[in-house]
């Protein structure tokens, strides 16, 4: 915070011209003006060193997918999450932002501020680093699909319903949500509806649409049996998985702490909620899957992790440190069994982004009135509910119509041969390992 706090000053001193021998400069500002500058300053900065931290969780995002599947569609995954980010940003630049902060009169979204109209030179530089620190957001909740649908889904197919996440789905029930942030205000957002940093707007909507994909999708090739029997198919690189959950993990300290869009003390709240929620998340998952399955399971620990943090998500600057942690630990169990349900459905999630995103951000919302400690209430919870029931009912609904275009008009699904070579190759004409030989259990 010093840091920040001297280079607001440095940046002062020098837009107004107050250097010591300059008597051209004012000879003097008011402390209020002076502290009000400061603090305007230090605001970008967070803001946008959160942003920062936020697109560093595409990183993480990328090396998660990548680990929990088989080398042969490392290729297909990094591209994927590339062009999360690339088209995604083009398209909430174009229209995504506008829907989600445009000014409305009715509550349900935006109708200005396309192409960042909202800004013109000379104009207030805040609807920049707004929009920079939402368009990571926007971001984030359309790479949340890309996991649910591994090693499966056509690249061509991908970038057209990553794009439309971004362009339409998600800034629509984001507008519900978070309108007032910038213009108007959403209809969930006038009764009371508490999701402080995107626990259903980012998370249980990229969840519920991973579910919808999934669906419609199916499962990989010799992921369930004719007997019903659910046959593993292991991830090809844990090691990298768990590098991908610790720089999420570093990302939501951007994530949580930066949705104050300012620098002040209530970062702090925030910053340990959200750490406690993702330890007693990956603690109880760990347990869970000891006690379950005999082992202590490094994947569903990691997801545990994972289900902590998006948890928290919702109601991270409104609970408690000890609330934070009964949060995170129901967190981590309910991953665990949310794994094991969808499998048991015959739905096939090869990273758990269902589970984790899904199941765990209504989880989280929902904590949101049950925790408030500001007290809590019927009303309250009942608010809560109906955010969590819009949001699945959106998202999955929308979702669903997507992939079912999608699917009937150019296809969704590579070919079987495809699918079995592999999606680097078939997709992108190229592998990841080169130089290594993939052993063919690896590949089942």
């Amino acid at each position: 915070m010093k840091i920040l706090i001297l280079t607001a000053l440095a940046i002062l001193i020098h837009s107004t011209g107050v250097w010591a021998g300059d008597t051209t400069a004012p000879t003097a500002l008011s402390n209020k003006v002076a502290i009000d500058l400061v603090q305007t300053h230090a605001d970008y900065v967070w803001t946008l060193i959160a942003a920062a931290l936020v697109f560093f969780m595409q990183a993480g995002f990328a090396m998660v997918e990548t680990g929990f599947t088989r080398a042969k569609n490392a290729v297909n995954i990094m591209m994927k999450n590339l062009m999360d980010f690339a088209m995604g940003s083009l398209a909430f630049w174009a229209v995504g932002f506008g829907l989600m902060f445009g000014a409305t009169t009715t509550g349900w979204f935006g109708t200005t501020g396309f192409f960042l109209s909202d800004y013109t030179p000379g104009g207030d530089p805040w609807v920049l680093a707004f929009w920079m620190f939402q368009v990571v957001f926007a971001a984030t909740a359309a790479t949340i699909v890309s996991g649910a649908m591994a090693e499966r889904t056509k690249f061509t197919a991908y970038l057209i319903y990553s794009v439309l996440v971004s362009l339409v789905i998600y800034p629509i029930f984001g507008s519900w949500a978070w309108g007032s942030l910038f213009h108007g205000g959403g209809w969930l957002e006038h009764l009371g509806f508490i999701d402080f940093a995107g626990s259903s707007v980012v998370h249980s909507v990229g969840g519920w649409i991973a579910l919808a994909g999934a669906i419609v999708l199916g499962p990989r090739l010799g992921k369930y049996g004719k007997d019903g029997k659910v046959h593993p198919i292991l991830g090809h690189n844990m090691p990298l998985a768990a590098l991908g959950v610790f720089i999420l993990w570093l990302g939501w300290f951007g994530f949580n702490p930066g949705s104050t869009t300012a620098a002040n003390t209530d970062t702090a709240l925030i910053f340990v909620n959200t750490n406690l929620a993702a330890c007693a998340g990956a603690v109880l998952a760990m347990f869970v899957t000891w006690m379950k399955f005999g082992k202590p399971d490094v994947g569903m620990s990691l997801n545990g992790a994972l289900a902590g943090l998006v948890a928290i998500t919702s109601p991270c600057a409104t609970v408690t440190p000890a609330s934070a942690i009964i949060i995170g630990a129901i967190a981590g169990v309910l991953v665990v069994f949310a794994v094991v349900f969808f499998d048991r459905i015959k739905i096939d999630d090869p990273v758990g982004a269902i589970s984790v995103h899904g199941v765990n951000g209504a989880w989280g919302t929902l904590a949101a009135g049950i925790f408030n400690m500001g007290g809590t209430s019927l009303h309250m919870i009942g608010v809560q509910v109906l955010g969590i029931v819009a949001c699945f009912a959106w998202a999955f609904t929308m979702g669903f119509i997507l992939f079912k275009v999608i699917d009937k008009t150019m296809g969704l699904r590579v070919t079987e041969e495809e699918e079995m070579e592999g999606l680097d190759f078939g997709e992108h004409g190229n592998i990841a390992y080169p130089d290594f030989a993939v052993s063919a259990y690896s590949q089942k």
